[in-house]
């Protein structure tokens, strides 16, 4: 897909990934749209990357609906969406309260599943169009303290396999971003568990795991919609996991094979 002056939203833009994949597309010419809490940070990235700030609290349902269409009445048409925001609220599960448990999934999965079912009719009418999810490889791998955020990756791991399933052989492309540790302040807050700590400490001391950085992970995401990659998995020693944990969703895209994808009529 040619970026060059593509209006990209990603949802929680004001800092760590979502900063530097605002910058990365900017970089490649595309025109950023970045959302989130902080009103200050997101106006800061804006400025620095040449973008549009859009403060917006995403785990609340009144503030995401019609979302996207407000945006295109003020900036044009939505070529690529980046559903980038998310949180991480790693602990004991009997330690979360209901409202904190309720805003994770909300953030975590509804916001984008809402914010795809938004984007998608224009981008089929114009027959054009990129979607990319952020998930986790906590969606395959089950580490003591993530329960929650883990099932919250893995159902958007699933839903994006099932909306690539949707959209075949149709002009919409989807790529599903599947990260260990990244060097961002939520890094700093999962390690802060003692039990979490402990496991990531196991799988560093096997080199099966390696943080990333920000820049490197955007620059992938930002190589994977110019070249139409369904899959970003970091770091590249942990993707073999991935890889077997999807090998049923592959199997059944190799069986479903030449079954019609679209509705009939």
């Amino acid at each position: 897909m040619d970026l060059t002056g593509a209006r990209v939203v990603v949802t929680g833009g004001s800092r760590g990934i979502g900063a530097a994949l605002a910058a990365q597309f900017a970089a490649v010419g595309a025109r950023p749209v970045v959302v989130a809490r902080d009103a200050r940070t997101l106006d800061e990235v804006a400025q620095r990357v040449g973008g549009v700030a859009w403060p917006a609290d995403l785990t609340d349902r009144q503030q995401v609906s019609g979302l996207i269409g407000r945006i295109e009445a003020e900036h044009g048409p939505v070529d690529v969406l980046v559903n980038n925001a998310g949180v991480e609220n790693v602990g004991a599960l009997l330690e979360h309260q209901d409202a904190q448990i309720e805003a994770l999934y909300r953030l975590n999965l509804v916001a984008p599943v809402q914010l795809c079912r938004q984007v998608l009719p224009g981008m089929l009418e114009r027959r054009t169009g990129h979607i990319v999810n952020v998930s986790s490889l906590a969606a395959y791998s089950a580490f003591p303290g993530m329960a929650i955020y883990g099932s919250s990756k893995a159902g958007l791991t699933q839903f994006t396999a099932g909306l690539a399933a949707d959209l075949r052989g149709r002009p919409v492309g989807t790529t599903v971003v599947e990260l260990g540790p990244t060097s961002t302040a939520m890094l700093d807050r999962v390690l802060a568990y003692a039990p979490t700590a402990d496991s990531f400490a196991r799988f560093y001391q096997l080199r099966l795991l390696a943080d990333l950085s920000a820049e490197a992970v955007a620059r992938a995401t930002v190589y994977a919609v110019r070249t139409g990659r369904r899959h970003v998995r970091l770091p590249r020693r942990a993707a073999v996991a991935a890889q077997l944990a999807a090998a049923p969703r592959r199997t059944t895209e190799w069986l479903l094979t030449g079954v019609a994808h679209q509705q009939r009529g």
